[in-house]
């Protein structure tokens, strides 16, 4: 860091320069930084002569970045962009006032969305932020309020309450299933079109052991459509692209609409479930914990529907 005071002498020389560099003119880098011309011509020579090497082409009403300046301008523009998406994160955690939930994006679209105006009429005052993400994230470290999770529902360093016991069921456009005619025993699905939910990171049951589950040695076919995201898994599904895992609690109400047909009696409960958690360090702000609550309540109100309702299988041709 001495190394660095000494070639810039100041970091709002920095500053100055990299809004220079984007206007391409002193004139109107002034006009964004609120300070006189002048001053912007002398901390772009100041830091000139620190460095020892001219930053800008002066031509007359117009300025232009020499070699030396667009290496310059390349960091120096892409590090104040970083400090400044932290100093906002870091801004927008100190004011406290809003609730940040991370989710997969399935999980967003298909169990959080629908239900947001029925939230919304009942915590009108709650600044509520939706976060997709294709990990598990690091909630202290990144400022979350809240996350969903899949698993046994014990992690460290977590509080947890489970949202939905994982439930897998084939599902598949009521057209394609309708057209499935040799759908007898898990074994037929052999011979149907799957499509493969393969996400980079968590740790998601594949068809393999779907079929395992069943008793069916063999393997899952490699042929079919392979997504990386759930979401895309179900509107491959609602396109008619074949068959897919339905996780019951994100496909309940696309089967209730008819959007999606399911082979509930091949149900798959796997014995884990998906859990929102919470930092065992950083309480939750009063916010936070209103939303916690409405989310469990959910879920708590659609296991007990799951429960109560009888099994409705799907009719398929003999």
């Amino acid at each position: 860091m001495q190394e660095l005071w000494k070639l810039v002498t100041s970091p709002r020389h920095l500053i100055v320069f990299e809004v220079a560099a984007r206007h391409g003119s002193f004139t109107r880098a002034a006009a964004e930084l609120n300070v006189q011309q002048p001053a912007v011509s002398a901390s772009i020579a100041q830091l000139e002569a620190s460095l020892g090497v001219l930053l800008f082409d002066r031509a007359h009403r117009k300025v232009g970045l020499t070699h030396a300046g667009e290496r310059l301008f390349s960091d120096v523009s892409a590090a104040l962009n970083r400090i400044l998406q932290s100093a906002r994160e870091v801004h927008q955690r100190g004011r406290n006032d809003h609730v940040t939930v991370s989710v997969s994006s399935a999980f967003a679209n298909y169990w959080m969305v629908p239900r947001l105006q029925q939230f919304h009429d009942s915590h009108p005052g709650i600044d509520l932020r939706v976060q997709t993400s294709d990990r598990e994230p690091d909630i202290d470290a990144e400022g979350i309020s809240l996350a969903i999770r899949r698993g046994d529902g014990s992690w460290p360093g977590v509080h947890s309450a489970l949202i939905a016991h994982e439930v897998i069921s084939p599902i598949a456009s009521p057209q394609v299933m309708a057209a499935a005619v040799n759908l007898v025993t898990p074994a037929n699905l052999l011979h149907e079109r799957l499509i493969h939910l393969e996400e980079p990171v968590r740790e998601r049951p594949s068809w393999q052991a779907w079929f395992a589950h069943h008793d069916i040695p063999a393997q899952a076919p490699k042929a079919g459509l392979r997504l990386n995201d759930y979401a895309l898994v179900l509107q491959a599904a609602m396109a008619g692209e074949g068959f897919a895992f339905g996780w019951r609690h994100v496909t309940r109400r696309l089967i209730e609409q008819g959007l999606l047909a399911a082979k509930t009696d091949w149900a798959w409960e796997t014995g884990k479930g998906f859990y929102l958690v919470w930092s065992k360090t950083v309480p939750l702000i009063p916010q936070a914990e209103q939303v916690r609550d409405w989310m469990i309540g959910m879920g708590e109100g659609e296991e007990q529907h799951q429960s109560a309702a009888p099994v409705k299988l799907t009719s398929l041709a003999e």
